[in-house]
């Protein structure tokens, strides 16, 4: 393993840790913890942007031009985060709508399934 790869590998994971112990401050009412979980996750997010941006540089990439094709794909990818979600709160939290929220959560993992080839594409493998 390269020394970029692991130190994008662990900053990766301390700043998705922050995050979600941060959302979980925010949203579960039992913890009471709203006005801490906030900064937490906000610090969370920031480590996960920079460390985004420092994997590109560290591996010589150039830094990502906005188009509307690039816009695209993250609005999808929300909109995608957003059904995933969804169909996991009518499975846990809306009583009577586990199945529903089970349909909606598979909908949700197969949209989020496209975003692979949508942007890393599919390469055409050649027997030799």
């Amino acid at each position: 393993m390269e020394k970029k790869t692991f130190v994008a590998l662990v900053l990766s994971v301390v700043g998705g840790l922050l995050f979600s112990l941060g959302m979980c401050m925010c949203l579960v009412k039992e913890w009471e913890m709203f006005s801490y979980g906030v900064p937490i996750a906000g610090i969370g997010l920031v480590i996960l942007l920079i460390i985004l941006l420092l994997y590109r540089k560290m591996s010589g990439k150039a830094s990502m031009k906005i188009n509307a094709k690039l816009v695209g794909k993250i609005l999808y990818g929300f909109l995608s985060t957003l059904v995933f979600g969804l169909g996991m709160c009518m499975a846990l939290v809306f009583e009577g709508m586990m199945f529903y929220g089970i349909i909606v959560g598979i909908i949700g993992i197969v949209m989020l399934l496209c975003l692979i080839p949508m942007c890393i594409g599919f390469k055409d493998s050649k027997n030799k």
